[in-house]
């Protein structure tokens, strides 16, 4: 059944479903969805753009380079060469600073800029010191490759003034315009920074402080140093004082300029020569395999639940009195009234049902019988909530066109249909989608994903009955528990090794508790944005819960491959994450 946990939060939820059925001239802005809270730093100019274009900094941080790196075992003769073009990358970087000192008209600007100089110039120190480390020979003279020269060239043209919009040095009219080419200039700098303090604090996690064989140990630990990390916010400061006084249109300058950093900088990292076997991306290295990709759907990959657009449609085309009334359809109010009551029922006994499992005796070491015979409980809940909704008759008299219009409609989560798309579409792949899901109506999520060019994609979920396509109010049920997932997933996997010879490697993508047997059963299973009672009914029972990017450095370390049944599921916060490590930067 899979009901939102909370009534007032589902019908909130759903509001919109005005908007999905008929259109924005029915959607009222007082049933608008309140925007989340940002804390203050997110506020700050730096802190939106490094939210907004986090994706380039997870291409980045997925690298092969960036992966082996943090594993320790990346080639020398790699990072030679990238301490060569690094260098190159400072002087621009310096250069760049004494041009924008010249643009500042504050004699405090002038200062913080030279501060940051200062901090490249130990930079340049520090590599070196590498090179004495390492017996890096970097005296001869080094090609700059065609990514460093695009990201110097951007940033020292920048610097001149040479930006879009923008009059050139010589023909500035006031020292008040001029200075904003000292906030252009951080605009180009400032997104380095952050993703290089960024990347150190996330490898600098990762480290053992008993190992003293990680031959990158010193990149790590500078670049996730206080010194270093403290550099980096006073580089976004100084973009905040810097670009105050700004009108929205020069503001879209800087925006422009740190997205064209932050994509050159990726260009940057994968531009290092790379000969080794490496973990990432997974589609490169499975090529030989077929890949099957299993996904959750409700909160998986969409923003609100299905149920809740589904009684949401029932309530809205449902007659408002007596006189329009169809025949053995129950009123509007009695429907919302009756939808209130069945969720209300289904938070309590499902908090119930979740605290009983966490009342077994915790597992030790990861026991999936255990879970197992847990979520035999948890299954008997689901379908008997569903016994409930189709006795209440509140999803009768739906038509199939209203559940299409509202599933080509619905809001998904940012980045899901672009995974599904690009691994369809991804040639010496072969890839196969399927969404196994609890949701009441297969052919809203078909619609979803038709919509959007996905018709590859296999959804195994329940199925309204339809009588000249208005719903009876019964369900074919097909997916109903965690138990039911689990069996689909082994069927569907079984059938597919009857046809091939290869060898197959499965991916499960989920978020409840429903979908915890599905994730361990696959040979990678990834969180996203996990529910509370998932962490805790598998921690229960001895499941690790590791984020994805730790995970991935470990195996590249140890080189061991993935395999189910590991009792460890790899935790992300978007699928821009999972983008980054499937299929990598194009």
């Amino acid at each position: 059944m899979r009901i939102l946990l909370n009534n007032s939060l589902a019908l909130r939820a759903a509001a919109p479903i005005s908007y999905l059925l008929f259109g924005s001239k029915k959607w009222s802005s007082a049933m608008s969805i309140p925007p989340p809270s940002i804390s203050a730093s997110e506020e700050a100019l730096a802190g939106r753009l490094w939210i907004k274009f986090n994706r380039e900094c997870l291409f980045s941080m997925y690298s092969p380079f960036a992966v082996s790196l943090a594993a320790g075992n990346l080639k020398i003769e790699t990072f030679r060469q990238y301490i060569a073009q690094d260098v190159h990358f400072l002087k621009a970087f310096a250069h760049a600073y004494e041009l924008a000192a010249e643009c500042a008209d504050d004699d405090d600007d002038k200062l913080a800029i030279s501060d940051l100089r200062k901090s490249v110039m130990d930079e340049l120190k520090m590599h070196d010191s590498f090179v004495q480390d390492w017996d890096l020979n970097i005296s001869k003279e080094v090609s700059v490759n065609s990514a460093t020269l695009r990201y110097t060239e951007f940033l020292l043209a920048t610097a001149s003034g040479k930006v879009e919009g923008l009059k050139a040095p010589g023909m500035l009219d006031t020292p008040f315009e001029k200075t904003k080419v000292a906030a252009y200039t951080l605009g180009a700098v400032t997104p380095c920074m952050k993703l290089y303090a960024f990347l150190g604090k996330e490898f600098g996690a990762l480290l053992d402080s008993s190992e003293v064989n990680h031959p990158y140990k010193k990149w790590i630990e500078n670049y996730s140093s206080d010194a270093f990390q403290a550099s980096a916010k006073q580089t976004e400061d100084l973009l905040e004082k810097l670009s105050v006084c700004m009108t929205g249109e020069e503001l879209d300058i800087i925006e422009k300029l740190y997205q064209q950093a932050m994509k050159l900088e990726v260009e940057f990292f994968h531009a290092q020569p790379f000969a080794q076997p490496t973990i990432v991306p997974l589609l490169k290295n499975h090529s030989k395999d077929e890949l099957m990709i299993f996904s959750d759907f409700d909160l998986t990959c969409t923003v609100v639940d299905s149920s809740a657009i589904l009684a949401e449609i029932a309530i809205v085309t449902a007659p408002k009195d007596d006189q329009g009334q169809q025949i053995n359809r129950m009123l509007s109010a009695d429907l919302k009234n009756t939808w209130s009551l069945l969720s209300k029922q289904y938070t309590e006994h499902y908090e119930e049902c979740i605290e009983s499992i966490l009342n077994k005796e915790k597992a030790d070491k990861f026991d999936y019988e255990g879970l197992c015979e847990a979520l035999e409980q948890l299954s008997e809940f689901e379908k008997k909530a569903n016994d409930r909704v189709i006795e209440s008759g509140v999803l009768k008299g739906l038509n199939l066109d209203d559940i299409k219009r509202a599933g080509e409609r619905l809001i998904l989560q940012d980045g899901c249909i672009s995974v599904f798309q690009k691994i369809l579409k991804t040639q010496d792949v072969n890839a196969k989608l399927h969404v196994l899901s609890y949701c009441w109506c297969g052919d809203l999520i078909r619609a979803a994903f038709s919509a959007r060019g996905v018709d590859a994609v296999e959804v195994h979920a329940n199925e309204f009955t339809f009588e000249e396509s208005i719903s009876t109010g019964e369900i074919e049920r097909k997916v109903e528990s965690p138990i039911d997932k689990a069996q689909q997933f082994k069927s569907i996997l079984q059938n597919r090794k009857k046809d091939e010879e290869k060898s197959i490697l499965t991916v499960y993508i989920g978020d409840s508790v429903g979908d915890l047997l599905c994730l361990l059963e696959a040979d990678i299973g990834i969180v996203v944005a996990s529910s509370s009672s998932l962490r805790r009914v598998g921690s229960h029972f001895g499941v690790s819960f590791v984020p994805l990017f730790s995970g991935i450095v470990q195996k590249q370390k140890q080189e061991e491959t993935w395999k189910g049944l590991s009792g460890t599921l790899y935790t992300v916060s978007s699928w821009a994450e999972i983008h980054s490590f499937a299929l990598g930067w194009e």
